[in-house]
């Protein structure tokens, strides 16, 4: 390029500051396309060359600083969650910033429940997990990105719901939010128009505004990264262990008290106290699951961390926070489950009440809930 022409500080499509060092990050361009005109940031590239959007992602309170202002705005606000991790990819306090605006609550990877799963026990159990955040939902609408399901009824909703109103898209990194984005830009946009260059005053960071034929817009927010979730974590070799990519094998484990199952390298179940009863583990059928005593579960892990129980490997478990213990108290006849951010949960079985533990990296969320199945 020109010295004598200075290079641009910002994407003159969405307005975010320029940098050409992290793909992942909001921003990046290419070297070589600043010689383009106009210069814009790769995600909006994208958008405007293969109505496709790329994912980039911020972390909580920089996003929920980008969400300040849409309570005032008259919006519709889809947010999309993962089954598998519905806890650990829920936005927490996202009823502060949308104000009285509409939310669909959008779940992905509904394919990974087993089929017999009873759908309406399922919509209510959500309702109920989302009340307690303090989050109201207009609909909940079951998605697979990945088989392409559930977008008609998605695209109804957004329909009945959206009048005059802009459709913001919020989620956490990985539960394919670019997906749904690029799907509701095929039915709802022919992106003939330049991407807008207008953008909220006070934001630093990149909302794409993406034109829809009635002259308003999907405004296609940063993802969440959560540091709780164990796709967070891993390396990213490991995420297909770890993220499913088939429907759950619920494995079921006779337990007796003192027993221990070990989920490949990456966590430990614990039944410290309790009547001999059956636990379901809904995991990656991916991730090998290795049945031990209790006594030697410590020795095990010593010995055979990174090889026998892996992943990780050695080297990448070294990279990861020490392990951190949690114990649980399980009432009698209560249908639980204990569920481990990105990893997947175990259901209580038995009706006798237990005690057990879980182990997992320092920071992971791990929480008692009622049985999603």
């Amino acid at each position: 390029m020109n010295d004598d022409k200075k290079r641009p500080e910002k994407c003159s499509g969405c307005g975010i500051k320029l940098q050409t060092v992290d793909k992942e990050l909001p921003g990046y361009i290419p070297e070589a396309a600043f010689e383009r005109e106009p210069v814009i940031c790769q995600r909006c590239f994208r958008i405007k060359n293969y109505n496709e959007a790329s994912s980039v992602s911020v972390n909580q309170d920089e996003f929920l600083k980008l969400l300040s202002g849409v309570g005032e705005k008259n919006a519709l606000v889809i947010h999309i969650v993962d089954i598998f991790d519905f806890e650990g990819s829920l936005i927490s306090g996202l009823q502060r910033f949308v104000g009285n605006n509409p939310v669909i609550l959008a779940v992905n990877k509904s394919d990974l429940l087993p089929k017999v799963t009873n759908w309406n026990r399922l919509r209510n159990w959500m309702q109920q997990r989302c009340k307690e955040e303090g989050l109201r939902t207009a609909e909940i609408v079951l998605v697979s990105a990945k088989r392409n399901q559930g977008f008609d009824r998605l695209l109804e909703a957004v329909t009945e719901l959206r009048g005059q109103r802009d459709v913001y898209v919020v989620g956490a990194t990985n539960v394919g939010k670019s997906t749904l984005i690029n799907r509701l830009i095929s039915d709802y946009s022919d992106l003939e128009e330049e991407l807008t260059t207008s953008r909220y005053p006070g934001t630093t960071l990149d909302m794409v505004k993406i034109p829809l034929d009635d002259g308003h817009y999907i405004i296609d927010t940063p993802g969440i990264v959560y540091p709780w979730r164990y796709s967070e974590l891993v390396e990213r070799k490991d995420l297909g262990a770890v993220m499913p990519e088939n429907p759950l094998k619920p494995a079921v484990y006779q337990l007796n008290e003192g027993q221990s199952l070990f989920f490949g390298g990456l966590g430990r179940f614990d039944f410290v106290q309790g009547e001999r009863q059956s636990f379901t583990c809904y995991i990656s059928g991916t991730l090998k699951i290795h049945r031990t005593k209790l006594e030697r579960a410590d020795s095990l892990y010593q010995d055979h961390r990174g090889e026998l129980l892996s992943p990780p490997g050695t080297a990448d478990m070294d990279k990861l926070p020490q392990w951190q213990r949690h114990e649980f108290r399980i009432a009698r006849n209560s249908e639980t489950d204990l569920f481990i951010s990105g990893l997947g949960w175990i259901k209580v079985n038995g009706t006798a009440g237990a005690v057990v533990a879980i182990h997992v990296p320092r920071g992971v969320k791990v929480l008692t809930r009622p049985s999603l199945i």
